[in-house]
């Protein structure tokens, strides 16, 4: 297939079927094959690499195919309410990618994660041993370290949702916005833009050190110089010391790890302190994505790195449709991976999801827009550059919509 094949083909599936538990819509098609796994049976650990009578079949199957099972985790029975909500949505995401594939052969068998590592090895082992081709999931880092090992022993691949990209690699790819991609996009755009010295203001917290460590490859390898990099702590107020500090290093971009409320109380300071806005720009990641920070004057015109607005808007009204809420940002997630599934499953029975297909350099094409895993596991996505505007944001470097480079 060709890449634009590749890249279109997801975005393909879409259909207008309905979905079961639907309020005010059509009459619905039958449940999807969602099925909880039986109880844990003893396997010696072996490669799949073919169809075995123990594995799971539906009893509406054609004996002479051999189905797509697709092992999902996900923590269903977390202590957090809000945790098993986002599990919930996730699923309900899921099935929908599969009733928009109208692809009967797929079978989606569930396995519960509450953020236990047993638990999640106990989970993978179930559906492993029920024939699973492919996991999905689990969310957090902990649990997608204690299912790799399991998964890696039979040949299978995981696609995880977690960002922590020290869990990623040797079959485990990253399916998950990753902070990485947001902070090298807008630090390159800038410095394209003509930028050369870069400051920055980093949270004393894991998701600092990780844009920490970004903004300073990124600089490098814009051929910029890096100014300063102010830590502070969330939540400590307005950092008037650390802003103080940045007014003093002469730079021609600051960028800001911060978002939400903190992120408004630092911003005036950085003008109280001398950092002219006219000849500075303040950068950020995808934390700003957030109406709220429109209302503050100095932000202005500042630049950061995310999907474009309103990408995700045809699979929330979908959403909406056929389950009667507004999922979550990750849901888009689930959504990709089973679409990725119903992509790649065309191939011969347990040879589908080879590293090769995976990390197909033309990449594919997804809700927030087209996205590659690499062959570390971790994730590269297309984001568009935006600017925060008194009523909203304006994209000023669209998205791209292919990872070819021009003139290739």
């Amino acid at each position: 297939m060709s890449w634009a094949g590749r890249l279109c083909a997801i975005t393909a599936l879409i259909s207008i079927a309905a979905l079961a538990g639907c309020v005010n819509a059509p009459p619905p098609p039958p449940k999807a094959a969602v099925v909880p796994p039986p109880p844990p049976k003893t396997a010696a650990p072996h490669q799949l690499s073919a169809d075995e009578p123990g594995f799971l079949r539906l009893p509406n199957m054609a004996k002479d195919k051999t189905p797509v099972r697709v092992g999902v985790i996900l923590p269903f029975s977390n202590a957090s309410p809000a945790t098993r909500a986002l599990a919930g949505a996730m699923l309900k995401a899921a099935e929908l990618a599969l009733y928009d594939s109208d692809n009967r052969d797929i079978v989606l068998m569930t396995a519960d994660d509450s953020a236990n590592t047993a638990e999640a090895a106990s989970a993978a082992n179930r559906l492993l041993n029920q024939g699973a081709e492919v996991i999905i999931g689990p969310l957090f880092a902990a649990s997608v370290k204690a299912v790799a090992p399991l998964a890696r022993d039979r040949g299978v691949p995981v696609l995880a949702f977690s960002t922590d990209r020290t869990v990623a690699g040797k079959g485990v790819y990253l399916l998950s916005f990753q902070p990485q991609n947001e902070v090298t996009r807008v630090v390159t755009y800038a410095a394209a833009q003509g930028h050369k010295n870069f400051a920055a203001l980093i949270p004393r917290t894991s998701y600092g050190d990780v844009t920490e460590r970004a903004f300073r490859e990124a600089v490098t390898t814009s051929g910029g110089t890096v100014t300063a990099v102010e830590k502070f702590s969330p939540g400590s107020g307005a950092a008037m010391d650390q802003t103080s500090a940045i007014a003093k290093s002469n730079a021609d971009a600051v960028f800001i790890a911060q978002g939400g409320a903190m992120l408004r109380t630092i911003a005036p300071t950085l003008s109280y302190n001398g950092v002219d806005p006219g000849k500075v720009k303040l950068l950020g990641t995808g934390l700003w994505d957030d109406f709220a920070i429109t209302k503050e004057p100095a932000l202005k015109d500042g630049w950061f790195a995310a999907p474009a607005p309103n990408a995700d808007a045809r699979f929330i009204n979908r959403y909406r449709q056929f389950f009667s809420g507004t999922p979550p940002q990750l849901a888009t997630l689930a959504y990709d991976a089973v679409s990725l599934v119903v992509l790649l499953a065309s191939g011969p029975a347990y040879h589908r999801f080879t590293e090769a297909s995976l990390t197909d350099p033309n990449g594919f094409s997804g809700i927030d827009g087209i996205f590659r895993f690499s062959p570390d596991g971790s994730l590269d996505r297309g984001l568009a550059i935006l600017a925060v505007r008194p009523g909203g944001f304006d994209v000023i470097n669209p998205a791209p919509t292919t990872f070819q480079s021009k003139g290739s």
